[in-house]
């Protein structure tokens, strides 16, 4: 089998727990700001989740559930991306203010694939100035070769296109990159563009199916911080609560 050259990773849920108190709290804030009086709930956007990327979300609730008031035809797609401009604002914001936190072990794994030599991307549906907050901001010090946001591709996760520009981008074959998801939508798309796939699981994952990984934990782990446990691996792996990038390059070599 082919050397480990790459890891890809996922930004939501993945490299920062942004899904319930910073996407959906970016989004109520959004439409309080718009004169909506509706909001968001933890469970209701866990719902929501299924649908990739923030813009495609907000005009699916527009349609199934509305905004409570009449919104011209004509009138949607202006309206859902002054929406969502004003919600990556929101967003980044409270990145910038460090009031969402990095998972447990992505900065140290991260610089693990860096010292041993690997190709380092995001591939992520959020918005590119939130990617960018994250990636040159939280993680300034990571040397990414690239990030790949939701809005540069034509179909978003659990279609593989981005995963697919990220091999275009690196000229690497599938069995040469690893990606970190975190949702079945991220694992579908990673496993339709044949990579191999690490899961970390959080409160909105945890009880997806996520068979189609190859190895499942609750996070990468922190030696003297949280730690993770493992919940699913394909053959022998040796994990004491902290999964290390040696790890993970022997087992797909």
């Amino acid at each position: 089998m082919s050397q480990i050259k790459a890891i890809f990773f996922d930004q939501d849920g993945v490299i920062i727990d942004t899904e319930r108190d910073g996407h959906r709290v970016s989004f109520n804030e959004t439409f309080k700001e718009f004169g909506y009086s509706f909001a968001w709930d933890v469970d209701e956007y866990h719902e929501l989740l299924q649908i990739a990327g923030g813009k495609e979300r907000m005009k699916h609730y527009l349609h199934t559930k509305g905004f409570g008031v009449d919104v011209p035809a004509d009138q949607v797609d202006e309206l859902i991306a002054s929406m969502h401009k004003r919600k990556t604002a929101i967003f980044v914001e409270l990145i910038e203010g460090k009031k969402l936190p990095l998972r447990p072990g992505i900065k140290r794994f991260m610089k693990e694939a860096a010292a041993a030599g690997l190709t380092l991307g995001v591939c992520t549906t959020s918005n590119e100035k939130a990617a960018r907050a994250v990636s040159e901001g939280m993680l300034g010090e990571i040397p990414f070769a690239f990030v790949l946001a939701g809005d540069m591709v034509s179909k978003k996760k659990p279609d593989p296109e981005i995963y697919s520009l990220a091999l275009e981008k690196t000229g690497f074959s599938p069995d040469e990159c690893v990606v970190i998801e975190d949702s079945r939508n991220g694992v579908l798309a990673a496993k339709a563009a044949g990579l191999h796939i690490v899961a970390t699981t959080n409160g909105y994952t945890e009880k997806e199916d996520l068979s189609d990984a190859d190895i499942i934990v609750t996070t990468l782990g922190d030696p003297d911080s949280e730690q993770g446990k493992l919940t699913r691996a394909g053959k022998t792996l040796a994990f004491d609560g902290v999964l290390h990038v040696n790890q993970v390059v022997s087992y797909f070599a």
